[in-house]
């Protein structure tokens, strides 16, 4: 059995975790809710850590999926963090949707120990971590990327080896400024159709017939017919995630003007409460603007 480690034990961590124990591999356990941690120790036979350096201490091969950037380099090279207590010639793959350039740094800095790293980015929300049906977009030395991937494959069915380190930050984040950007316009369309008098039903078959057939408004549109914001991917990482689009694109000097004026939807919706909420509930803050439902006739 090979010795894993997992941190970060949130929508995504949680399952993703889990599939890793289910798959026979010995994982240690530690995220910020101490208690969530020991439930999936006891519940798979997990081996509970109380730091992050203990995680390190245990496993040959660790991953993690946490918030931000912040949190990530906090794990990782914080006082007590995972490096504090790695091996020479371990790997760790972050998970997290973080800054490009931040996680290019902190794999610099890990390298000075002998510690690899790959920065390994996932899609699907919380069904595909828990299917283990994840896409990841892997970044970092193609030979540590090869040893790992049996690894990535008990989480996902998608593995993309996308280059140097960075890259598979670089790919995620333009995957989430298109889907961020196509909901703007889901909302925006389904909002102005349904005001109109159209028939929301009647709308998304429409939709679903014609070239502006989209993956995202098919999963999300019957949710918010049927008013269910419940969490699969929260409003605020959204936010957060297109604010690393931002920075990124301005240090490679791009313009985003469409992604610019999506970031202050999602604030809009966030200042309206709805932060927590999936992000599919950002069409609320058109909907209350507009005096209209979107919701099954």
């Amino acid at each position: 059995m090979a010795k894993l480690g997992f941190l970060g034990l949130g929508i995504m961590g949680y399952p993703m975790a889990r599939n890793l124990l289910r798959a026979g591999n010995e994982v240690a356990l530690w995220t910020n809710t101490a208690s969530k941690a020991q439930e999936l120790a006891a519940a798979e036979k997990g081996h509970f850590c109380a730091t992050p350096r203990e995680v390190g201490e245990f496993a040959d091969y660790i991953f993690l999926c946490v918030g931000d950037t912040a949190m990530s380099e906090k794990v990782i090279l914080g006082e007590g963090g995972i490096a504090s207590g790695a091996k020479p010639g371990s790997v760790i793959a972050d998970a997290s949707t973080i800054s490009p350039s931040d996680s290019r740094r902190i794999g610099a800095e890990l390298s000075k120990s002998g510690i690899s790293f790959l920065d390994a980015p996932c899609t699907g929300s919380k069904p595909g971590a828990e299917g283990g049906t994840l896409t990841f977009m892997v970044g970092g030395d193609e030979k540590v990327f090869d040893k790992t991937k049996p690894f990535l494959e008990q989480m996902g069915k998608k593995i993309y080896y996308c280059g140097p380190a960075g890259m598979g930050l670089n790919a995620k984040l333009t995957q989430n400024l298109i889907l961020s950007n196509i909901l703007g316009a889901f909302n925006e369309g389904l909002v102005l159709s349904t005001k109109a008098g159209v028939a929301p039903e009647l709308m998304l078959d429409i939709l679903a017939n014609s070239a502006a057939k989209s993956g995202l408004i098919e999963y999300k549109a019957p949710f918010v017919l049927r008013r269910d914001f419940s969490t699969n991917f929260s409003t605020k990482w959204m936010h957060k995630d297109i604010g690393l689009m931002l920075d990124s694109a301005a240090e490679l000097d791009v313009p985003l003007p469409l992604t610019a004026v999506t970031r202050q939807l999602f604030q809009m919706a966030i200042s309206s409460g709805f932060g927590d909420d999936d992000m599919c509930s950002t069409i609320q803050v058109l909907e209350k603007m507009s005096g209209v439902e979107v919701k099954k006739s």
